[in-house]
């Protein structure tokens, strides 16, 4: 008898290009991860997520409670890990399909990188091939193709593996990420039997009845998807449901944060001891405002908002460029493109709609109506109001289904405040601004005349007399009654609705000018300080629970606003399906501007200036900046603890223009050395400069000196 060797002894070159291919494409980080110095890499930083074992059962059963303490409150769920998925359960029988299963912001994506890197590097001898396909990419054809020819399509190397497939020498791993994208039906009369991985049939045929077994049935396939779409795959072709449940153990957030903070380079400085020193301590505050059972923990669970805390930390504390390289509306923005790109809410709906679009007109709403009432949490009823009250359509309900199934638990969490439980919270304070200021900004916020006006000048542009169209269109907003009037207003004023849909920027304006410049907020922290509190806790004695609260502050408000119409962040928000048009855009910021440069010459409080130096900064408008700048001839900012990041901002605002500065106030700022390189450009034009009450040490002295004795110096006054 001859002895069949195994298939990956003829062919060890075509698999070692094809680890080294795939090692290359799911090792490459996005450009939001590279802030993190050039060392970081996903096997150094990464931490396994708590997984347990499921069942369809319990993903049917309706949950009395969506909230992340449900979760946690599941003893009985068996925690396995990411290497034993395919082990045999609990009956004795080998699994095949693996469904891993997780909300959105659990950390699906980066596990199977991980998993796919690990087989790469030989951590995963149980498979000899692994072959990984994204549904996203699946789903955008629908021509007949070939198992190996889509194969070979993607991986080029492995055609000469692809014809062993089917082998029962070689074992295979398939993975298809992101099943929610594709609208199986695994019906025969929808898909029917294919056995040949030869015989061109539609991609969603492919993964089915690759699901089915009945296509490579030796083949083993893991399958992640949201918890909306697990049911879409029939039990029986199922060998074990596991869910990512996120870091419900809060040593695994303090591993995640020990290991982001303390990466190489992380904070672009050459001094060693100085960095490790300053990471160290972030970690320290960090962990202890963990352990304090604080509303951080209950975000941290998902390991999204783990590395939005990290990235917000690094912009704090090592930001050193002039200009900061980020903006903290594009750090937002960034990690909902990260967890929310081309992903659609519910492929079976006809609709499309793209999820960040649907986050913004129904969160957003909800954000926008506590911004406006000074309102954080939210009770049961605050969001039926919000989600429901306008439900009018089949296809409305099942949106909402999907969404409180796979998204909300990523925007909202219940609050841990004693007395509050049964109330919910945005999961990051500042995602409620954000929110609220996008629903803003895309101008969800209209009346009726507005949304009339909307509509009417869209169609005045785009049809002369075709009335059918405008029926079809005007019919959704007004009553049949109005249509004569409206039609006779069209013939009468072909330039009045144009002329009242514009009205809506001046409202965003205004909004926007009026919440910059709150009185009540005069002597709160700056924004950049309430943000550093909000993630590493405030030390000192703890508020008692029946003491009553301070006062909402919602000062990111109105900076978001300002950063979100940035050229940048508009090209990010138009990905996920949220579209600002250049001219928008351009007429927000001109009615804007008269207020808020009036506003500015009132003499604002240091923290206040601060915030108004840092909107410009977010806003990202150099002409708007410059103009706004020159009326500033005093700029007093004392008492303001000048972090690296605010003395960049100060340096980026003012250097916008050249014009002299009367008076810079600087006293008791925790200013050093450091502090003076970074605002040289800015000290050497201001004729009367406060120093006092700094930390200015003799390493400052050649400092000040060399800013004395430049040619351009235009102090007159040093104190």
């Amino acid at each position: 008898n001859s002895v069949v060797l195994p298939n990956t002894f003829f062919l060890p070159d075509a698999i070692k290009k094809h680890q080294k291919s795939l090692s290359a494409w799911f090792s490459n980080q996005p450009n939001e991860e590279r802030q993190f110095g050039p060392s970081f890499s996903l096997d150094a930083v990464h931490v396994d997520p708590v997984i347990r074992e499921s069942s369809l059962e319990q993903i049917l059963k309706p949950s009395p409670d969506l909230t992340i303490q449900h979760q946690l409150q599941q003893p009985c769920r068996r925690v396995i890990s990411l290497q034993n998925l395919f082990d045999v359960d609990a009956c004795g029988r080998q699994v095949k399909n693996v469904v891993l299963y997780g909300t959105v912001g659990t950390g699906k994506s980066t596990l199977i990188k991980k998993l796919v890197v690990d087989w790469c590097h030989g951590l995963l001898p149980r498979f000899e091939l692994v072959i990984p396909f994204s549904c996203e990419d699946l789903s955008h054809s629908h021509v007949p193709i070939s198992l190996r020819r889509l194969i070979t399509k993607k991986y080029q190397h492995l055609r000469d593996v692809v014809p062993l497939l089917g082998s029962s020498n070689l074992k295979v791993l398939f993975i298809l990420n992101g099943l929610e994208r594709l609208n199986l039906d695994f019906r025969l009369a929808g898909t029917e039997l294919c056995c040949d991985a030869n015989e061109p049939v539609p991609p969603s045929a492919i993964v089915v009845n690759l699901l089915r077994k009945y296509l490579l049935p030796e083949a083993s396939i893991i399958v992640t998807t949201r918890p909306s779409a697990v049911r879409r795959i029939p039990g029986k072709y199922v060998g074990r449901y596991a869910e990512i449940c996120g870091f419900s153990d809060t040593n695994l957030q303090k591993l995640y944060f020990q290991l982001r903070l303390s990466q190489p380079g992380c904070d672009g400085e050459n001094n060693v001891a100085s960095r490790s020193g300053e990471q160290d301590n972030l970690v320290e505050m960090l962990s202890r405002n963990l352990e304090r059972q604080n509303q951080i923990a209950a975000a941290c669970f998902l390991p999204s908002y783990c590395w939005l805390v990290c990235t917000t930390l690094h912009f704090l504390y090592f930001t050193r460029t002039v200009p900061p390289s980020q903006t903290l509306s594009g750090i937002y923005t960034s990690f909902l493109r990260l967890n929310f790109s081309g992903e659609v809410l519910d492929s079976t709906d006809p609709t499309k709609i793209s999820m960040m679009k649907y986050v913004a007109k129904t969160v957003g709403k909800l954000a926008h109506e506590g911004v406006m009432s000074r309102k954080t949490s939210f009770t049961e009823e605050d969001l039926q109001q919000c989600f429901e009250v306008e439900m009018k359509t089949e296809s409305e309900l099942n949106q909402l289904e999907v969404f409180r199934s796979d998204v909300f638990r990523f925007f909202l969490t219940p609050c841990v405040q004693p007395g509050k439980e049964h109330t919910f919270v945005f999961t990051i304070p500042a995602m409620q601004e954000y929110l609220a200021a996008l629903y803003v900004v895309l101008g969800e916020k209209k009346t009726l005349m507005q949304k009339v006006g909307k509509e009417v000048s869209e169609i005045i542009g785009k049809v002369s007399e075709d009335a059918a169209v405008v029926l079809s269109i005007i019919s959704k907003v007004l009553p049949l009654r109005f249509l004569p009037v409206l039609f006779n207003l069209l013939k009468m004023f072909p330039r009045f609705f144009s002329r009242l849909s514009g009205k809506g920027r001046d409202t965003i304006a205004r909004t926007m000018a009026e919440e910059l410049f709150k009185e009540e907020d005069y002597y709160n922290d700056d924004v950049l300080d309430q943000i550093n509190s909000s993630i590493l806790g405030v030390e000192g004695p703890m508020r008692h629970p029946d003491e009553a609260a301070d006062d909402e502050v919602f000062e990111l408000f109105p900076i978001f606003m300002g950063g979100i119409l940035s050229r940048r962040n508009r090209a990010i928000l138009e990905q996920l399906g949220c579209s600002i048009k250049n001219l928008a855009a351009f007429e927000i910021a001109k009615a804007m501007k008269k207020t808020v440069i009036r506003n500015s010459r009132k003499g604002l409080p240091p923290s206040e200036l601060m915030d108004y130096l840092f909107f410009l900064h977010e806003f990202q408008n150099e002409r708007f900046t410059a103009e706004a700048v020159r009326s500033l001839r005093t700029i007093n900012l004392s008492s303001v603890k000048m972090t690296p990041l605010k003395c960049s901002v100060l340096a980026s605002v003012i250097g916008s223009t050249n014009h002299e500065v009367e008076e810079l106030n600087l006293t008791s700022c925790n200013l050093d050395s450091s502090s003076l390189r970074t605002l040289f450009p800015i000290l050497l034009r201001c004729k009367f400069l406060h120093l006092q009450l700094n930390s200015l040490g003799p390493d400052a002295c050649k400092e000040i000196r060399d800013l004395l004795l430049h040619d351009k110096c235009a102090v007159n006054n040093l104190r």
